[in-house]
Order: structure tokens, then sequence, then C-alpha cells
């Protein structure tokens, strides 16, 4: 979503860091490209000419001029600007609780926005945080709208009530709420219908809705796809019903970004989610720091260890660790590592949240298609040459390159990094599936509080990481493995001539 507008701000940003000295053509300069890349991103034109004004006022300031690296300062200003246009560095907004314990949440938004889908993931959401939430649809208008609700629910596991031959949303609104309460539920979400445009007929009968059931939480799902559009629909809405907050659907698109940039200025609400894939796990609480990091390549490692907290099972990542360390790590653990990455989202997503990762990797390399085509390798081998890759000969390596739609050459890449991981482990194995630390680590580590032998997966628990042992086993591996280059590899196919040929060169050599 914000690829383009990140892109561009990282360069504009980069340009300023190491600079000892800042002029005022300088920070004029930096700022007629910033409003350049705000305005290209489909940011509202007041939002970006106020945003730039006080950018532009504290950069003059006596902070910057004071400062031993000016630069430096000035990208934390854009950094902190960017927060606040975002929403505040106070962190998400949450959800408001009910004095009773009950609380009613109705989603809002035209049609095609993703209301339905965004019930379900909300309370999935809510279910993992140990809540018990129940749906409804009262989308009377769209065929099998209630049916789709129900199938959605019925996968995440949360209880729907229905009812495809009522036609008064009202009715259906109230017996659901009061279906939920029998249910001891604590959290009911209404799906209400939409339009293509927002009609005094269908405003009326939300407005209705509303004063049925007193919700504690009234958002607005808007579509981030449709641009400076969603600021417009977000300003009706509010007009005529009242909104606490937006969730972001459609996040993962490739739309310029300037919808989540403009619709907090305008409107003064807080957007509370953002939905950022069609899958039901893909919605996540919107940080406005954690994205101003994002968007500006300084990475989210807070959100990169929730995600892995999240989908990681934590003691198979430790036992994958331990068989690391204690030598004996086959193709079935790196096969389970990138099943574990693809749970966690796209590859550019991750590499997104890496510090510094943005602009030194190439994102044609993050094709999550190859993640694909090494599990394919993977399946297309028998069980004990998954657990004993060393017996991987030449015929073995055609016909596994047959089974998986590849050539021999993209066999050999995955077993020569699998080597390469595995000799670079054992170096650090204490040989009793700990972690033996660099020489000079153990001081460094002894100042930060942590122990000397961090024991694997342990040392990770100690600094508080706790669900970030995944990642220890996961992700660094699993993303050399995607992105080494092509020239660290022999491409020649294991062949008995190719073996010939490389012997004959050696002697000549000699």
């Amino acid at each position: 979503m914000f690829e383009s507008l990140s892109q561009k701000l990282q360069n504009i940003t980069s340009k300023m860091r190491g600079k000892a000295r800042v002029s005022e053509s300088d920070i004029k300069d930096m700022m007629r490209e910033i409003r350049m890349a705000l305005l290209e991103a489909d940011v509202n034109y007041s939002v970006v000419k106020e945003f730039v004004a006080d950018m532009t006022e504290q950069c003059k300031g006596a902070a910057v001029q004071d400062s031993f690296t000016p630069g430096q300062q000035i990208v934390k200003i854009v950094r902190d600007a960017l927060t606040e246009l975002l929403g505040g560095e106070e962190g998400e907004d949450k959800l408001k609780v009910s004095d009773t314990g009950f609380n009613i949440i109705i989603l809002y938004g035209l049609q095609g926005a993703g209301k339905t889908t965004t019930a379900a993931k909300l309370a999935k959401l809510l279910k993992e945080n140990g809540k018990k939430p129940m749906v409804v649809s009262v989308d009377v208008h769209r065929p099998a709208a209630a049916q789709q609700l129900k199938v959605l629910s019925d996968a995440v596991g949360v209880d729907c009530y229905i009812d495809p031959e009522e036609k008064d949303a009202v009715k259906i609104a109230k017996d659901g709420e009061g279906k939920a309460r029998y249910m001891l539920c604590n959290y009911l979400i209404i799906d209400t219908a939409g339009r293509t445009v927002a009609d005094e007929e269908l405003m009326e009968e939300l407005r209705d809705i509303a004063a049925a059931v007193n919700p504690t939480e009234k958002l607005l799902v808007v579509d981030a796809m449709i641009g400076q559009e969603a600021v417009n629909v977000a300003q009706l809405f509010e007009q005529n019903i009242g909104m606490d907050g937006f969730i972001m659907t459609k996040l993962d698109g490739d739309a310029r970004g300037g919808a989540a940039l403009s619709i907090r200025k305008l409107t003064n609400k807080p957007i509370k989610y953002i939905c950022t894939g069609e899958k039901v796990d893909a919605i996540e609480k919107f940080y406005p720091q954690r994205m101003a990091d994002r968007i500006l390549g300084m990475g989210d490692v807070v959100s990169l260890i929730e995600k892995a907290q999240q989908t990681i099972d934590e003691e198979e990542a430790r036992k994958a660790m331990e068989r690391m360390m204690g030598s004996s790590f086959n193709l079935d653990d790196l096969y389970s590592q990138f099943e574990q990455m693809k749970k966690m989202g796209s590859l550019k997503d991750l590499v997104g949240m890496m510090p510094g990762a943005a602009g030194k990797v190439n994102e044609e390399d993050l094709d999550d298609k190859i993640v694909d085509r090494q599990m394919a390798i993977i399946t297309s081998m028998t069980k004990k040459e998954r657990r004993a890759p060393s017996i991987l000969n030449a015929s073995r390596r055609k016909r596994i390159a047959a089974g998986a739609g590849v050539q021999v050459s993209d066999v050999n890449k995955l077993i020569a990094q699998y080597e390469q991981t595995a000799k670079l482990m054992k170096q650090f194995s204490n040989g009793k599936g700990g972690f033996k630390m660099p020489k000079g680590f153990a001081k460094q580590a002894a100042k930060m509080g942590l122990k000397g032998n961090m024991g694997g997966m342990g040392g990770l628990g100690n600094m508080g990481m706790g669900g970030m042992s995944g990642m220890g086993s996961g992700m660094p591996q699993g993303l050399g493995s995607l992105s080494s280059p092509k020239e660290d590899y022999d491409d020649t196919p294991f062949t008995p001539t190719g073996r010939r040929d490389r012997k004959k060169k050696r002697k000549g050599r000699r």
C-alpha cells in the first residue's frame, strides 16, 4: 500500500541523515520533495499543506540548529510528524468497554468494503484475546449475505446468529442481542447492509439499528483502494450516524495509501484496525508510530515479534533449534520453518518490519512463490532423503527436480543453502544442544544482564522476547535461503559428466 510513498520518503530522509550542517536551502528542497511525494500518494491537499508547514517550522528551529547531528534530528522530526498525522504516538486507540461487560460493535460501510469478512476477522481476534464474541448479520438486501457470515464464523469458531427469512433488520439486531446475552457472550458484532452509494434510505435503517441496540462502538469499514473518496465516505457517515473510529481494509493492495494518511486528520477519528489480506487472521491493531516507522523504512520489530507469537508454535521452534544445535537439523525442519513463515504473512511485509532492511533487499527476490517452490522441492523427496540430505546424489536430485517441476540447479541451491546453515549452526553449538557465544560477546551480554550461555532458545526468553524464539530458527535462515545472491552457488547440474569435467579442470590447474 505505502510502497511508492515509503520508497520516496526513505530516499529523501537518507539524504539528510549524514549531514553535519543543514542549510535553509536543504530544508526547502526536502520539503518540496516531501510535498510532491505525499500528493502523488493521493493525500488530501489541505492535509499536505498543513503537514509541510508544521515540519518546516520545526526544521528551522533551534533544536535542529543546535544539534550535533542536525540531519538525524530532521529525520526524527519527519518521523514524529508522520506519527502525529496517523494518530499520535500514544499507541493504538482501544475499543470502548461497557460497564455492564456486554459490548456491541456495529460495522458500517459501503458495499464491497469488506464488512462481512472484517466482522469474522474481528471476532477471531477478540476470541484469541480471551473474549467470547458472537456475530450477527442484519443485511436483508444482499442475497446470501447472512449465509456468507455464517460460513466465515464457522471457519473461525465463533457463534453466529442469522435469520434469512426475516426482512426487518432492526428485529434481527434485537434478536441477535438477546441470543448473545443468553449465550453469555461479552461481544456482539453486527454486520450491517451496504450500498454502492450511501443514500438516505440506508442511513435511516442504520440509525434505527443503532437506536435499537445502543452500540458501544460504531466503526466504519473503509476500503483503502478507493483513495480520496474514502475520506468523503467517512465524512458522510460521521455527519449522518456518528463514528467512533475506522477499520481500513485492503491495505495489501497497490493503492497509493493517501486515504489512511488523510482520514485521521480530516475526521479527527482514529483508525483502530487494519486488514492486510483476505485470510481471516489478516487483521491487526493500528499503531500510528509503528506504521510511521514502516513507511520510513525503520522497521517494526515489535509487530514482528507479535506476529511470531501468534503464528509460531514455540515448542516446535524450540525443538528445531535444539536439533540445529545438536547437528541433527534436517530438511523436515527446514520445511516446518517455511510453513511458519507463510503463516506470518508475505515476505515483503516481514522484511518491511526488519530495521535497516529497506532498500537493501531486492523486492524481486521476495516473491512468495519462491517459498512455495522451495517447499515443493522438499516434498518431492522421500522421508529418508529429507532426514539424511547427504545421500542426495545426482540421480536423486534429477528425480526431485522433475517431481517439483523445477531445474536441477534449483535443487542444488536449496541443498547448498541448507548445508551452509547447518555448518554455521554447528560452529555456534556447544555440543549439548545449547548456544556457544562468539568470543568477546560474553562481556557484552553480561552488561545487558544476559546469562553467559543462552542455552539455545532459553536466552531469547531471558531477553523477554518469548515468541521470538521461533524467529531465531525460522526467519533468518528462511530469508537467507530465498535471497542469497546467485553467484554463491554452482549451477552445474550434478551429473557424472559434470563431475569428470570438474576433475579435469582441477588436474590441469595442478
